[in-house]
C-alpha cells in the first residue's frame, strides 16, 4: 500500500518534474526505510522464528508477490503489455527500482542474520 501511494505521487507529481530517474532516487530511500520496518513488524507478528531459512522464503514470497501487483498495475492499469513492463526494468530508473525491490526481498534475511 505504501509502494503504491509513493508510487502515485511519483508518477504523477515527481516524473513530471525531475524525470524519471531522479523521481526513482528520491523515492527510493523512502521505500527502503518503510519495506525494513515492514519486514521487522511482519517477522515479529507472524512470530517467525529468526532462522535465515524461514526469513528467506518470506523474503521471496514476497518478492514473487510483489512483481505479480506491479505486472498487474502495469497491465491492467497503465495498459502495458508484459513484455513492456520486463523491458522497463532495463531502463536506469527500471534498474533502481528493481534492485531496491531485490533489496526488499532480502530484508527480513537480514534481519533474522542480526539477531
Amino acid at each position: 500500500m505504501i509502494g503504491f501511494a509513493l508510487g502515485a505521487v511519483r508518477v504523477l507529481v515527481l516524473v513530471p518534474h525531475l524525470g524519471a530517474t531522479a523521481s526513482v532516487v528520491l523515492e527510493t530511500p523512502i521505500m527502503l526505510a518503510a519495506s525494513w520496518k515492514v519486514a521487522q513488524w511482519s517477522v515479529q507478528r507472524f512470530n517467525l522464528q529468526p532462522d535465515r531459512r524461514s526469513c528467506l522464503l518470506m523474503g521471496i514470497v514476497a518478492f514473487i508477490v510483489l512483481m505479480v501487483a506491479e505486472l498487474g498495475v502495469a497491465v491492467f492499469a497503465f495498459d502495458e503489455s508484459p513484455a513492456q513492463y520486463v523491458s522497463g526494468i532495463g531502463s536506469i530508473a527500471g534498474g533502481i527500482g528493481f534492485a531496491a525491490q531485490i533489496c526488499f526481498a532480502g530484508f527480513p534475511w537480514l534481519q533474522a542474520y542480526r539477531h
